[in-house]
């Protein structure tokens, strides 16, 4: 036994240990080899500090599987990295794309609800029917069609709720005045004032600004992302990703404006 542990030391071990800095010396290691007692090389030394218990080929064996671990941590921490910073481009595009995406469906919406001089079928979609002590929208109860330039069809799937959705239309601010005609609603679209015409060309002026708001608040949530992640990128990578979430704000809002134009000549004509 003792022959196998003084072979032990005595090899590439050995060498280990010296390199690993627990131990003060060589001479100690030098009376361990020839010393033919076991019980010897287990005995805490004052030379160590607190002294050695078991074997001291465990220094060496802890302090390589404790540099093992954390070099492996720190490749794990680096690989993290990186993966954020590949990500963070389409991340930061798609969140900013889904935002001003919702603006615009919001300002299609508030749009629509806007009366203008011509029959709409969509002009009544806004309109909520209480039936049963529950609120629907109009378009959900009922068949709005057109059958003019200045009248509208309501003809409601359920006959016996026709009350309550004339009642809706005349409660409506669209200032439409129905009559009933059998199972059917007909609604007849007045014809808009130059005042009208001009209060309404607010409205969608104020609507457009509203939306462009959100759309540049989208925009700078993007940029302020971009900005936290530009000391783990490339300057190029910063430059290309702002100029992209550039190019999707103008594309948001041209689609505000084209519609805000589009319902404006439609209010005047």
């Amino acid at each position: 036994m003792a022959i196998c542990l003084r072979r032990a030391l005595a090899s590439r071990g050995l060498l280990s240990l010296c390199a690993a800095r627990h131990l003060t010396g060589l001479s100690f290691l030098t009376s361990l080899i020839s010393n033919p007692s076991v019980d010897e090389l287990l005995r805490p030394n004052p030379r160590f500090n607190g002294g050695l218990e078991g074997s001291r080929s465990d220094f060496y064996y802890l302090d390589r599987r404790g540099f093992a671990k954390g070099k492996k941590q720190k490749e794990q921490n680096d690989g993290d990295t990186v993966q954020a910073d590949v990500n963070v481009g389409p991340t930061v595009k798609s969140a900013a794309m889904s935002q001003m995406e919702a603006a615009v469906v919001a300002l299609a919406r508030e749009l629509s609800k806007l009366r203008t001089g011509r029959a709409s079928a969509g002009m009544l979609d806004h309109i909520m029917v209480e039936i049963g002590g529950v609120k629907t929208a109009l378009n959900r109860v009922a068949v709005v069609s057109v059958i003019n330039a200045q009248t509208l069809s309501v003809t409601p799937y359920d006959p016996t709720s026709i009350k309550s959705v004339e009642h809706a239309i005349i409660s409506s601010p669209l200032s439409i005045n129905p009559t009933v005609d059998g199972q059917r609603i007909i609604a007849p679209i007045p014809r808009l004032t130059k005042e009208n015409v001009q209060a309404l060309c607010k409205l969608v002026a104020k609507s457009a600004e509203d939306v462009k708001q959100s759309i540049r608040r989208a925009r700078q949530k993007a940029i302020d992302t971009i900005k936290k992640s530009a000391s783990s990128m490339s300057k190029d990578d910063v430059k290309r990703l702002e100029k992209d979430v550039d190019e999707i704000t103008k594309k948001f809002t041209k689609s505000a404006d084209d519609m805000c134009k589009a319902k404006e000549k439609e209010i005047s004509s």
